[in-house]
């Protein structure tokens, strides 16, 4: 029963250690923690609007004001870290950002 406990707190110790070594190594890298982890849900969603640009050409109004927004959102989550970082993504954050840009002139055409 004594053993199983300094194996849970050894175990503890760990995770707590390599938890801290995660948020230095993010420091280290010029981030806040915050803005990380909002860049690793903007990743996600990038994943999204990448197929959802390649599936869909031509998108209702409702659509691209959603469409809009959300890749604004991505755009301001990887604005606030390093290039570096994102670099393996950057051909979806182009595609991304061209289909935002035909959006956006379409709707400026529109009006």
């Amino acid at each position: 029963m004594k053993g199983i406990a300094i194996l849970i707190y050894i175990l503890l110790l760990v995770i707590f250690a390599l938890v801290g070594y995660a948020v230095l190594q993010i420091k280290l890298f010029g981030m806040n923690v915050k803005d990380f982890w909002s860049f690793i849900g903007a990743n996600q969603m990038l994943d999204k609007l990448y197929a959802f640009s390649k599936e869909y050409e031509k998108l209702s109004i409702q659509e691209q004001l959603i469409y809009l927004k959300q890749a604004e959102e991505i755009f301001e989550a990887f604005d606030k870290v390093p290039n570096a970082l994102w670099e393996d993504e950057y051909e979806k954050y182009n595609e991304v950002l061209e289909k935002y840009k035909n959006i956006k002139m379409l709707r400026w055409a529109n009006n």
